[in-house]
């Protein structure tokens, strides 16, 4: 537990401290966001804005979970496989993020390039799983079976995880709001579970998470990017697996599903109908178009992710 602890602090401290050298040195070389012509007119305000913020969260996390993890004795095949994922990630986020400011406008790698480098990524985390673990999904003292079909969901639920992570990144300060008790929820299910190197990864993101809210909460002085929404949907797939709890995700990470589904629901009716079920999609913006500040927006589905993380966490005892 206390390893747990002293990667939280570290990480939100390196956090805070890498986020002023590289938030000036974005300033300095006038990296900033492009806006979408079809995002909300609140927005436009937003361009220039630095992005990229996903930098610092990732060194945040990786040295600092390297540092825990090597205090805590098990640095092991486990902690490379994470790190490594989380790295992959975060470089597969970076170039989407390069090529939008290259381009000078909100448009980066293809949409089918993205998910063939995540699909790609995904499968190291998913296939080690299976080696070490099995094919076995539990939930509480409940288990599944599920044979073969285990890599091809392991590579569903980080690229998933990735992709939602990416959707919810739409206002200031929303997808770290979200996030941490998300984290916050995998890490202490792991924990009980007896998976620690993956509890104390959690800690690393939750610090760094609440380091990057005092760059990222409105007005946002920095963006995350792609290279952090990526680079934390990947991880947060990631941990769910080699912590196993695959299942209680769909809780957890509530709010990433609903900011999904959203944009699912929006598109298939769109297509099928011509009309539009939501004002605009990912959710976010159909509150914000509905006259919800964007504060409020952020604080409720903070609380939301919050209620939702407690009650997987009080499933897990339970069941």
């Amino acid at each position: 537990m206390s390893m747990i602890i002293v990667a939280l602090l570290l990480s939100m401290v390196l956090c805070l401290l890498f986020g002023v050298p590289y938030i000036e040195f974005l300033k300095k070389k006038t990296i900033g966001q492009y806006i979408l012509d079809v995002a909300p007119e609140a927005h436009a305000k937003k361009a220039g804005t630095p992005t990229t913020g996903g930098v610092f969260i990732i060194l945040a996390i990786i040295i600092s979970s390297i540092i825990t993890i090597t205090m805590a004795e098990k640095m092991d095949n486990l902690a490379f496989v994470i790190l490594i994922t989380l790295v992959f990630m975060a470089l597969a986020g970076f170039q989407d993020d390069y090529l939008k400011l290259k381009g000078r406008e909100n448009r980066g790698m293809s949409p089918r390039g993205k998910l063939l480098r995540q699909i790609l990524i995904a499968l190291i985390p998913s296939l080690y799983a299976m080696h070490e673990y099995g094919t076995v999904l539990t939930l509480g003292s409940l288990s599944f079976d599920i044979g073969y079909l285990y890599p091809l969901l392991g590579v569903f639920i980080v690229t998933g995880a990735s992709n939602a992570y990416n959707l919810t990144d739409g206002l200031d300060g929303l997808a770290a709001s979200v996030g941490i008790p998300a984290f916050c929820a995998c890490g202490i299910i792991s924990y009980m579970s007896g998976h620690n190197v993956v509890a104390i990864v959690c800690a690393t993101v939750i610090g760094a998470s609440i380091g990057f809210l005092r760059y990222n909460k409105p007005k946002a002085q920095v963006f995350m990017g792609d290279t952090g929404s990526l680079a934390l949907g990947g991880l947060l797939g990631t941990l769910a697996i080699l912590g196993k709890c695959e299942i209680l995700l769909a809780i957890f990470a509530g709010v990433f599903v609903m900011e999904t589904l959203s944009v699912i629901i929006q598109v298939t009716s769109f297509k099928l109908t011509g009309k539009r079920v939501f004002k605009m999609s990912p959710i976010h913006h159909h509150f914000e178009l509905s006259g919800h500040s964007e504060k409020r927006i952020v604080v409720e589905f903070a609380l939301a992710s919050l209620v939702l993380s407690i009650i997987s966490i009080a499933l897990h005892c339970i069941i």
